[in-house]
């Protein structure tokens, strides 16, 4: 993939000329009375250096990306308009316009009276049904409306590499493109990952369901020597054991597919390490009553929102002596604070490791700056969840297969 010096050369530099950039700030919003609330903006801070490298020289610089999942129409919710609010905020002394649509007359407008050195942020691409459409001429219209007028395209949206959509996809091949710093630096880690990684190799796994972890797992079995697995999806691998979860999160059509995949584990020597206890309340909310329960005494009006003490402990030791750690989803409802002790535990255990460690997804990046924990601690935060685990898994991205075509 050619970076950012390698496109200034092949277009005879970027000073003056138009750069469309596609990021991903698909930011998480809490609705505040009237307004809405950015309540982590770390996918903003983490774009800002391409973004930066681009001001520097000169560039007028075009960003696109999505926000949440529209319909393909406007929807006051989705607005990308707190976004570009704080992104003056994160770019003093930069002029940063903003674009009410994509394509449309606000867009073109803002575009011809970008200066040298500026910024414009456009409105959600998801409010055009163009940017999702799995009809190729469709999509192509609009990558071609949305490429009109720019001299080269960036891509640094690596949390929609995995997506075939038109600002990932098909607009490179209307203009010169390169990759972002963001979007090199996340292929480099997980190159890492996919090829000799430092031993062990110990991934934890989290979030709410299993079904959006079985590729990534199946394809682990064969490189970590030892699997953590917490969250909401542990309860289906703890039914398949044949415990009673009672309210707890279940996929029971997963069932078969996660006891084959312990055989698996057990065949391989691969250690996959299950809690022993769990907080358990009477419903999902931090007043909820709840208590520390064994795994095999979960009350059956009861779900489980952590992992206990005990099996927090157990985690931290299975961490200790790693070479290489991967993380991808929180322990518990880290939201409510009687349910984030299991997550602190694992990323205090992860921050003080002499590991290289990714902490892969929007959630597990959002619980570390949330617990108030340091990024430097960690070898990479990844802005991609979804793209993270379809690399891992093998997976051809087409946002990647685009920028090297």
């Amino acid at each position: 993939m050619r970076d950012l010096d390698q496109l200034a050369e092949q277009v005879d530099g970027l000073a003056g000329k138009r750069v469309l950039v596609r990021s991903d700030l698909n930011v998480p919003l809490a609705q505040e009375g009237g307004s809405r609330r950015i309540t982590d903006d770390g996918r903003i801070r983490a774009s800002l250096p391409t973004w930066q490298r681009l001001l520097d020289v000169g560039a007028k610089v075009v960003v696109c990306a999505h926000l949440g999942r529209p319909k393909g129409a406007p929807e006051e919710r989705y607005s990308l308009a707190p976004v570009a609010e704080r992104v003056r905020e994160l770019l003093p002394g930069v002029t940063v316009r903003f674009a009410t649509d994509v394509v449309g007359s606000s867009a073109r407008e803002e575009a011809d009276a970008l200066g040298d050195g500026e910024l414009l942020l456009l409105e959600n691409l998801r409010f055009e049904p163009g940017e999702t459409s799995k009809d190729d001429d469709v999509r192509g219209r609009f990558a071609r409306d949305l490429a009109d007028g720019a001299s080269a395209y960036v891509g640094d949206g690596f949390g929609a590499v995995h997506r075939r959509h038109a600002s990932v996809y098909d607009v490179p091949r209307h203009l010169p493109s390169a990759a972002g710093g963001l979007v090199l630096a996340e292929v480099e880690v997980l190159q890492r990952l996919t090829g000799e990684p430092a031993r062990p190799y110990v991934v934890v796994l989290g979030g709410s369901k299993v079904s959006d972890k079985l590729g990534v797992i199946e394809a682990l079995l064969g490189r970590a020597d030892r699997i953590l697995v917490g969250g909401g999806m542990v309860f289906t691998f703890l039914a398949a054991q044949g415990h009673d979860v009672g309210t707890s999160l279940l996929e029971a059509d997963q069932l078969d597919a996660v006891r084959g995949y312990l055989a698996t584990a057990a065949e391989r020597g691969v250690d996959v390490v299950l809690p022993t206890d769990v907080v358990a309340a009477t419903a999902f909310s931090a007043d909820a009553e709840h208590a520390v329960v064994p795994v095999d005494a979960i009350p059956a009006d009861r779900m489980g929102l952590d992992i206990g003490p005990a099996s927090a402990s157990a985690f931290a030791e299975a961490l200790a002596g790693a070479g290489t750690v991967f993380w991808n989803g929180p322990m518990g409802v880290f939201e409510m604070e009687p349910y984030a002790a299991g997550t602190r535990a694992v990323a205090e255990a992860i921050a003080g490791s002499d590991a290289f460690s990714v902490v892969g997804g929007g959630d597990s990046a959002a619980a570390v700056r949330a617990l108030g924990l340091s990024e430097d601690d960690f070898g990479h935060i990844s802005t991609g969840g979804g793209a993270s685990l379809e690399y891992l898994q093998g997976e051809e991205l087409p946002g990647l297969q685009a920028l090297e075509g």
